[in-house]
């Protein structure tokens, strides 16, 4: 879309041709008020109050189009007088109990009442009883509710549950007389108001959703509120800490909510999680899996000794991906003075991938993030759970189809009710495990510019088409000749007679008839049914952005290398915007600062890993270290961007950092390392303290910064191995957690209750002689692991999921490097 000039109120300002005139007022600090409307949603005009005049006529600024020279003036006598009455609309009956209303303080119901001068009342009706429901995570009272529609919305656009529905109030309706006296707008917003409610589509008592709580974040009164934070504390007494969530690769901007814990105890507390949500949503376990901090009354300084002592003796660090750059750069640094080997293994499969991607894309890093993912109208993704992976990358892809109106490619052999949920315009294609290669070949197959592709590519492709004829029905349409009578009048008698009369016309005919077709086998390999190019060719009408992500089922796989050349591949000779899933928390950071080593050596220690001398965040190892709640420092996104994040809670404990001044380092705190950074991997020299960490109106990221993606040589040479068609035999287990869940610390939050253990889908469960609830020996070559059967409705099909955000269980002892695996299950 191109750039255009329109004026409001006098102001002439620049803005995207088509973009909502609230978005473009937004975006250049014009206010226009509005409650429904939220931005990265489709507009619902529930409330109304965003009446402008645009060339002279009334519109709704938030489904209203910008055009080239439009004049839009964003209130009048007429547009005052609708608002007042909309707001007096919505204070009827509404409780007055602001005093103790969870929302008070923050209350747009509240701030808007006073912004139109509401301070009399003209209409009146009867109330009903509206009980309040406990929805579990979530509490609604329907008597504080406005029926704005943001939690609908935002669950159907933002998330893609599709959670919340209106449903019918059983109000008397509004008398005859309001609809001549009040306006119009007014009057069609309390009639709406009145008839609804809101509900669950489910029709059960408890929502049946994935449990992210963005319904209460947008909800703009009292109405949706977390379970967990209902009483508990006024919105003005809480102190607002920015922070980026430290659970998963996706980085999101949060801030923890912090005030004392009680009159008699004076240690500070989270109470909750929020977010900037017009331009984020969280998903259940940055908002809710907040309370993870390590409890640490003072410094044990003889168990310090034995650190010290542990890292003199030590030749091995073993870690995992959830600490901060700087605490990253530290254990590198630590590498380079005292000759450690540092062991992280899933930051080295990324880490070995980006680099084997590098020799063809002729860059450090993918080249995209899920900002293009949004903004694409058709969106593939492979080799990533994406509902547990990462939340985020669902909400791009859903945002995707159903803002954009787009369509999408889900590849994964795990069945996923939640992704098929999404709508009718993603294609799902659940393919065996090992597989991985056949689905970068279609994808180059059918998407590459294969003028430009190299030639031994398109050869190999070519050799998987072949011609099969086909008998297809059609419908065509044939001219018949049917006598008909008619009444005609008799020239000689003047008297009306009945004539026979030929007529023609032309009517449906079915047919078959014998065609040849291409018949690709690489679809055939992947399972794919009869009608898939069809679908695709449906799907792919009018679909001009195109956007790949890929997650760390391909950076694990054993042919990960040939994996990582052909996605750069994609990238080079397709429109597809590529972006690579992480898996935890700062594995990108950890994989760009530190060099990895493959094998531990004799003596290791652990940081939030088991190790001969552990240091442990959690609380149970040799040293207590701090959470990450409870850190300053630096994270690494998906987005390739350096967020910051601050300590919300205190430690009273020893850090990294004192580990190191103990060995030879000097540094007062470990945000000083946060301008060392090593710029040749794409880090910016910036002090910790000049980081913002905040969104634009406009919705512009201004969140610490972005990674230079740092050109590499190239190696010259595209080819890529042929796939293997390898097959796994056997009750088929993967390596992912269930929604809410990413590691040991989510398993800590208190508001976070998944029950570890073996999770099944009620499928499965069916057709086998095992229960919830029994308990069951998961045992192959690699090893074996006794845990209760958990069922989950977030799952179907054959596939057993084990989790790894319960160390107890130990579920990664029974694979190598793959997430897939097979082995035998039985009951204990």
């Amino acid at each position: 879309m191109s750039k255009i000039t329109i004026n409001i109120d006098g102001k002439e300002i620049q803005t995207q041709e088509g973009e909502y005139i609230l978005n473009a007022a937004r975006a250049n600090n014009i206010f226009i008020p509005a409650i429904c409307y939220l931005t990265r949603c489709s507009p619902t005009l529930a409330c109304r109050l965003c009446l402008v005049e645009a060339d002279g006529k009334q519109v709704y600024a938030c489904n209203a189009k910008s055009k080239e020279g439009m004049s839009v003036v964003t209130t009048s006598e007429n547009i005052a007088k609708e608002r007042r009455a909309i707001m007096e609309v919505y204070d009827v009956n509404h409780p007055l109990q602001c005093g103790v209303c969870d929302q008070s303080g923050e209350c747009e119901l509240q701030n808007y009442t006073l912004e139109m001068g509401v301070d009399a009342q003209n209409y009146a009706i009867k109330d009903v009883n509206r009980k309040d429901k406990d929805w579990g995570h979530i509490h609604y009272n329907p008597g504080l509710c406005i029926v704005c529609e943001r939690c609908v919305t935002t669950c159907k656009d933002m998330i893609g549950d599709n959670a919340l529905k209106t449903v019918a109030r059983g109000a008397d309706a509004i008398e005859a007389e309001f609809k001549d006296t009040m306006p119009k707008d007014a009057y069609a917003m309390w009639n709406k108001l009145n008839k609804s409610l809101i509900g669950l589509t489910s029709g059960e008592e408890m929502l049946d959703c994935t449990s992210c709580g963005e319904c209460a974040a947008v909800c703009p009164v009292g109405a949706l509120v977390d379970t967990h934070f209902i009483y508990s504390s006024n919105a003005w007494e809480l102190k607002q800490i920015p922070a980026t969530c430290g659970h998963c690769s996706a980085g999101c901007q949060i801030s923890y909510d912090v005030k004392h814990t009680s009159i008699d105890n004076t240690n500070e507390k989270i109470y909750r999680v929020m977010n900037e949500w017009n331009y984020v949503a969280l998903c259940g376990a940055g908002r809710y899996g907040f309370d993870y901090q390590n409890e640490v009354k003072a410094k044990d300084e003889a168990a310090f000794k034995r650190a010290i002592e542990a890292f003199k003796k030590a030749d091995t660090i073993k870690f995992t991906s959830t600490i901060t750059n700087e605490e990253a750069y530290l254990l590198q640094s630590l590498k380079e003075k005292f000759g450690y080997k540092l062991v992280n293994s899933e930051a080295k499969a990324l880490q070995t991938f980006l680099n084997d991607y590098s020799e063809i894309s002729g860059t450090k890093l993918y080249g995209y993030d899920l900002e293009a993912t949004h903004n694409a109208n058709f969106v593939i993704s492979v080799g990533a759970a994406l509902k547990s992976d990462n939340p985020n990358a669902r909400y791009a892809l859903n945002n995707s189809m159903t803002v954009n109106k787009g369509a999408g490619l889900y590849f994964h052999p795990l069945k996923d009710p939640v992704i098929e949920g999404l709508g009718k315009s993603i294609m799902t294609m659940y393919h065996a495990p090992l597989q991985e290669e056949v689905v970068l070949y279609l994808i180059l197959d059918l998407f590459a510019d294969k003028t430009k592709l190299p030639s031994d590519i398109v050869e190999y492709l070519a050799t998987f088409h072949s011609q099969k004829t086909i008998t297809v029905e059609e419908i065509i349409k044939e001219e018949i000749t049917e006598i008909v009578k008619v009444m005609k009048k008799n020239e000689e008698s003047g008297e009306e007679e009945e004539v026979e009369e030929e007529k023609k016309k032309m009517v449906p005919k079915k047919i078959s008839k014998e065609v040849e077709v291409d018949d690709n086998r690489l679809l055939a390999i992947l399972g794919a049914d009869d009608k898939f190019m069809e679908d695709l060719e449906k799907n792919l009408a009018k679909k001009d952005t195109f956007a790949l992500m890929a997650g760390a089922d391909l950076y694990t796989h054993p042919n990960a290398k040939n994996l990582a050349r052909l996605l750069a591949l994609i990238e080079k000779y397709s429109a597809f915007e590529i972006t690579v899933i992480p898996t935890l928390t700062n594995s990108l950071g950890v994989a760009l600062i530190c060099e990895l080593d493959e094998k531990q050596g004799s003596y290791t220690i652990g940081y939030n890993t088991k190790g001969d001398f552990t240091l442990s965040a959690l609380g149970n190892g040799d040293l207590d270290m701090p959470a990450m709640n409870q850190q300053e420092g630096t994270l690494t996104s998906i987005n390739k961007r350096v967020n910051p994040t601050n300590a919300a809670i205190g430690y009273n404990g020893y850090e990294l950092n004192d580990i190191a001044n103990a060995l030879g380092f000097n540094a007062e705190n470990v945000i000083d390392y946060t301008p060392m950074l090593p710029s040749n991997k794409g880090f910016k020299v910036q002090k910790f303290d000049n980081l913002p960490n905040h969104y634009e109106n406009d919705g512009t990221e201004c969140r610490g910064y972005l990674l230079d993606n740092v050109a590499v040589a190239t190696s010259g040479d595209e080819s890529v191995a042929a796939f293997s068609e390898g097959k796994l035999e056997g009750t088929l287990i993967y390596l992912a957690n269930p929604v809410r869940q990413f590691s040991d610390f989510t398993n800590k939050a208190t508001n976070l209750d998944e029950v570890s253990g073996v999770y099944m889908s009620e499928e499965f469960l069916s057709k086998s002689e095992l229960n919830e609830g029994d308990s069951v020996r998961v045992k192959n070559e690699n090893g074996e692991i006794v845990a209760k059967i958990v069922s989950d409705n977030k799952i179907s099909g054959d596939i057993v999921l084990l989790p790894t955000f319960d160390s107890k269980i130990n579920s990664e002892a029974l694979f190598s490097t793959y997430r897939f695996a097979t082995a035998s299950i039985e009951r204990v």
